[in-house]
């Protein structure tokens, strides 16, 4: 589903974009602005209720995390405001079972960033059963074992003995993958 036609879309072609990151928020507005929908933007939590309170939209994309808290919370507005709206929920690092959760309440689905608009559209659109095409880049399984590893220290308050113990690794092991950047 490389190009989207209007058809695609439907006749309301709301789009409502949360993200704290401004220069990935520009240019996810004009790609998806280019595939034919009318954005709105928000960079917090405070804004995209807002937005979702006053202006439904018929489809949102919301960062998890957000600098004035969860984009859960904009997910939850939308659902009980606009219940057909499709929302696709974008994940750091150490967010996958977060974003599970946001599937439970109510998104259509969830991506890891970084995600192109070419994903996100194909998530957006996805009808029923229908599943989205595998993306163009998954996630490496070294990237995904440093999500799991991110997972479990934010869950342990980030106590790396308490990780280390709950992962069954060694503590320095741990310490040497967490000075680490993220695996691409």
């Amino acid at each position: 589903m490389a190009e989207v036609s209007p058809e695609d879309i439907g006749e309301d072609k709301s789009l409502l974009l949360v993200d704290d990151d401004e220069p990935f928020l520009r240019r996810l507005a004009k790609a998806m602005e280019k595939r034919g929908f009318e954005i709105e933007t928000a960079d917090s939590v405070a804004a995209g209720r807002a937005i979702a309170t006053a202006r439904p939209p018929a489809y949102a994309v919301v960062d998890l995390r957000l600098e004035d808290g969860n984009g859960l919370d904009i997910v939850e507005v939308l659902r009980e405001r606009r219940p057909d709206a499709r929302v696709v929920v974008l994940t750091g690092y150490g967010a996958i079972a977060t974003a599970v959760a946001a599937v439970k309440i109510g998104a259509t689905d969830y991506l890891s960033k970084p995600a192109d608009a070419t994903d996100i559209t194909n998530a957006l659109l996805a009808r029923g059963d229908d599943l989205p095409p595998p993306p163009e880049n998954p996630m490496s399984a070294d990237r995904v074992r440093w999500e799991h590893i991110q997972r479990v220290y934010e869950l342990c308050d980030r106590n790396v003995s308490e990780t280390a113990r709950r992962l069954n690794m060694h503590r320095r092991t741990l310490q040497r993958i967490l000075a680490k950047r993220s695996p691409r």
